[in-house]
């Protein structure tokens, strides 16, 4: 796990409140989350800090040590819905809310937006900011009976979770708008939009872009990601230019939409990708590439890759859907793509292969100047606390 400078800020006296942070898995909690939990401690706050065990818990739990916050170990399911191991999620949030007794209650993706919600939902005084930070695989585009049920499912669950929170808080306007049109929003509660969870730009410096068609791809390895669109592109990308060179790097998935193993072996085999493994520092990559690429329609929130490759000065191309559409001024910092259509993405990396260098740096500087102005962590964090209060 990369290390996370956990910067201080501290701003006028706050009353110190009770703060329980539950996030989908422990290294989330430093590498999206850290900056937060740092500015948070600082102004005098007790917290806790939960989620599931990953192969980072122990670096997690020193690092959130350091900062006087101890970490809880949560059960939380990933890959969908499974009624006991969601029923145990349920009774240890509960148990952990009740056994702190928190103010406030912070969190993020679904499970502990749903299930912290419930937990929190019958505790008199205790204020619930739920974090949408994406909608993933069952608000996507497309068809099949168990996206359908699995939409119907989360939709009630949301529903009953965010009938008490004060304020719940977006990534992008499109998800809000979708979650009002659905009638998941309380009446009672208000909403925000704010720009992601912001990217520590001391951490991604930039660098100057490599002469050579380098493209690169960071995410977990699913269809809604765009993986299959971004293989099959370069294919067509390399009938013209065979020596541009195309990266993917992440780690394969329980989603039901993820890639297997024999097909990621076979790109491999056929040349067509250079798979990069599951990166933990993605800096060496990112200086590497020309380009960023994401061509997701997963209903992201706004993806942390696109910011981090943002900050180095890379020019993007991106889906127009929600959350990545976000990231891009078309034919500013980068290209704006059709999901689902590898013709048209390869049209666009072809593109940036064509076009002068002073034109593709120009882009490379206005990501630079986008990612300062918008999407710096301290920004973000400075507007997270003026949401919750604390």
């Amino acid at each position: 796990m990369p290390e996370c400078v956990l910067f201080r800020e501290v701003e006028g006296a706050v009353t110190p409140r009770r703060v329980l942070v539950i996030g989908g898995v422990a290294r989330s909690l430093v590498n999206f989350r850290g900056p937060l939990l740092r500015l948070l401690s600082d102004r005098g706050h007790r917290i806790v800090a939960a989620a599931q065990p990953d192969a980072a818990t122990e670096a997690v739990s020193r690092a959130l040590a350091s900062l006087s916050i101890p970490f809880e170990a949560l059960a939380i399911g990933r890959g969908g819905l499974n009624p006991l191991e969601d029923w145990r999620t349920a009774r240890a949030i509960r148990a952990l809310v009740e056994r702190h007794q928190p103010e406030v209650v912070i969190a993020y993706t679904a499970k502990p937006v749903i299930y912290g919600g419930l937990a929190s939902r019958d505790l008199p005084g205790v204020r619930f900011y739920p974090m949408i930070t994406g909608l993933g695989y069952a608000f996507s585009e497309g068809g099949g009976v168990k996206r359908t049920l699995l939409h119907g499912v989360l939709c009630r669950l949301y529903r009953r979770s965010l009938g008490r929170a004060h304020t719940i808080i977006f990534q992008n306007p499109d998800d809000q708008a979708l979650f009002r049109t659905l009638g998941l929003l309380p009446a009672a509660a208000r909403s925000v939009v704010v720009d992601g969870s912001g990217v520590d730009v001391g951490l991604f410096p930039p660098i100057p872009l490599p002469r050579e068609p380098v493209f690169l791809m960071l995410a977990r390895l699913m269809a809604d990601k765009g993986v299959r669109v971004y293989v099959e592109a370069a294919r067509l990308v390399r009938w013209r230019h065979p020596w541009a060179r195309f990266q993917l790097a992440g780690a394969l998935d329980p989603n039901p939409s993820s890639i297997r193993q024999r097909e990621l072996t076979s790109w491999q085999r056929e040349g067509v990708i250079e798979y990069l493994g599951k990166l933990e520092r993605v800096q060496e990559a990112l200086a590497a590439c020309r380009c960023y690429v994401l061509p997701s329609w997963y209903r992201e929130g706004i993806p942390r890759s696109v910011l981090e490759a943002m900050a180095t000065g890379r020019p993007i191309i991106t889906t127009d859907t929600p959350g990545c559409r976000e990231t891009v001024e078309a034919g500013v910092n980068g290209l704006l793509v059709k999901p689902r259509d590898p013709r048209a993405l390869a049209d666009a990396m072809l593109a940036m292969i064509d076009a002068d260098d002073s034109v593709v740096e120009a882009m490379g500087r206005a990501s630079l100047e986008k990612v300062a102005r918008q999407y710096d962590v301290r920004r973000v964090n400075r507007r997270l606390l003026e949401i919750t209060d604390l």
